[in-house]
C-alpha cells in the first residue's frame, strides 16, 4: 500500500533527513587510510543519539550496526569491521535514522585518499545518474521515467546498473512501497503524485551488473569483483521539481 504524505509528515522527514545528512558529513570528516569501518559506524551511532536519533538500520531484520559499510566490490549492505581503509579504496557509507517518528534514508560513496580517474569517473556517474532520477521524480511522471534516467545516464558512460537492488518508499517505515527501480522504460510503471516520499539509490558496477550476495547473509558483491558506486536522497515528488529532503551539503563543504 502507498501512502502519500501531508506536508505536516514531510516536514518531519525532513528533519529525520537532515539528521541523517549531518551524520554522513560527521563520518566524512574521520574518513582516511587506516580507521576501520568499524570505528565510523561507532561514531556515527554516537552522533545519531546524540542528537535525539535512533540508529534507522540497527536491528532492522537483523543487521548487527548503524550504517551499512560497503567496500569496493561491495554494492550494499556490508556489515562494519575491523577492516581499515586504504588508499584508494572507494566506501559506500548508506545511513538511516529513526526520529520523531518517521526515516531518514541516505547514502553515499566516498573516495579514500587518491583513487584512480576511472574510478573517480564510475563516482561521478552515479551520482550524476541519482540527480536524473531526481529530476524526472515529478508529477505526471511514472516510476519508468525515473529508472530510465538513471539506466541511460550510467550506461551512456560503459558502466551498468545492479538489477536486484532498489529504491523504495519511505516513512513511518523504513521501506514502504513502491519499489523504485534504477533501471525502466519511460512512461511506465505507477504514475507519481504530489506527497508521495521515495528513496531514490542508484547502485551501478564498474564491470558486469550480475550480484550475489556473500556468506555473511548480508552484503551484496559484483560477481566480477570490480567496484560498485551508491548514491541515494530521500525525495519528495512534487509538481514541476522534486524536493530533496536530504543533503550532501555536510559532506561537501
Amino acid at each position: 500500500m502507498i501512502f502519500y504524505k501531508t506536508e505536516e509528515e514531510i516536514a518531519l522527514l525532513e528533519k529525520s533527513n537532515m539528521l541523517v545528512a549531518k551524520t554522513l558529513g560527521e563520518i566524512s570528516k574521520w574518513i582516511c587510510p587506516g580507521i576501520s569501518t568499524l570505528k565510523l559506524d561507532q561514531i556515527a551511532e554516537e552522533y545519531i543519539r546524540d542528537n535525539g536519533g535512533q540508529p534507522g538500520f540497527l536491528g532492522y531484520d537483523g543487521f548487527p550496526n548503524t550504517l551499512c559499510m560497503s567496500v569496493g566490490k561491495q554494492v550494499v549492505h556490508g556489515i562494519p569491521s575491523f577492516y581499515e581503509l586504504k588508499e584508494g579504496d572507494i566506501l559506500s557509507c548508506d545511513c538511516g535514522v529513526l526520529l520523531n517518528g518517521f526515516y531518514g534514508d541516505s547514502a553515499y560513496t566516498f573516495g579514500v585518499g587518491e583513487v584512480k580517474p576511472e574510478i573517480k569517473s564510475l563516482l561521478k556517474v552515479t551520482k550524476e545518474a541519482l540527480y536524473k532520477g531526481i529530476t524526472n521524480a515529478v508529477e505526471g511522471n511514472h516510476l519508468g521515467d525515473i529508472g530510465y534516467a538513471i539506466q541511460q545516464h550510467a550506461e551512456k558512460h560503459g558502466f551498468s546498473v545492479v538489477r536486484e537492488m532498489v529504491g523504495h518508499g519511505i516513512g513511518k517505515d523504513l521501506h514502504e512501497d513502491p519499489q523504485v527501480p534504477n533501471f525502466g522504460r519511460q512512461h511506465r510503471g505507477l504514475k507519481l503524485r504530489n506527497g508521495l516520499v521515495i528513496a531514490i539509490e542508484p547502485m551501478v558496477n564498474f564491470g558486469k551488473k550480475e550480484v550475489y550476495q556473500d556468506e555473511d547473509g548480508w552484503a551484496i558483491v559484483t560477481a566480477d569483483g570490480l567496484p560498485s558506486a551508491h548514491f541515494e536522497h530521500t525525495v519528495v515528488v512534487r509538481n514541476g521539481q522534486a524536493q530533496i529532503l536530504s543533503s550532501f551539503e555536510f559532506i561537501e563543504e
